[in-house]
């Protein structure tokens, strides 16, 4: 039977090259980096934003808050501004409850 079949002899494999770590090591860097371009990046310039938008409000200014509260800004503080959303109708929020800048005339017509 051994004349049918021959013997198979294993044959000595090359060596393996470099750290079986280093394909994985680079594999998290490349994760990290996706990570950073795609999660972090975007947020940090996003909250940069905000806050150099919340530095420049100004009287007269109309804006939107956090709330969905549409107003006109009639004093600013430190922390605080004061927004007239009605006729006589006045609300102190945080600054940084407020989320975006409106267009001039925005409110006349809401």
């Amino acid at each position: 039977m051994s004349a049918l079949i021959p013997d198979a002899w294993a044959q000595a494999g090359a060596a393996p090259s470099g750290s079986p770590l280093a394909p994985s090591v680079l594999m998290m860097v490349f994760v990290i980096v996706v990570f950073y371009f795609l999660l972090i990046r975007p947020q940090q310039k996003k909250a940069k934003e905000h806050q150099t938008m919340v530095s420049k409000l100004a009287t007269g200014d109309e804006v939107v808050t956090s709330g969905g509260i549409l107003g006109r800004i009639v004093d600013v503080g430190d922390t605080f501004v004061t927004l007239e959303i009605a006729d006589g109708v006045r609300v102190k929020v945080q600054k940084f409850q407020v989320t975006s800048l409106m267009p001039k005339g925005t409110l006349k017509s809401a």
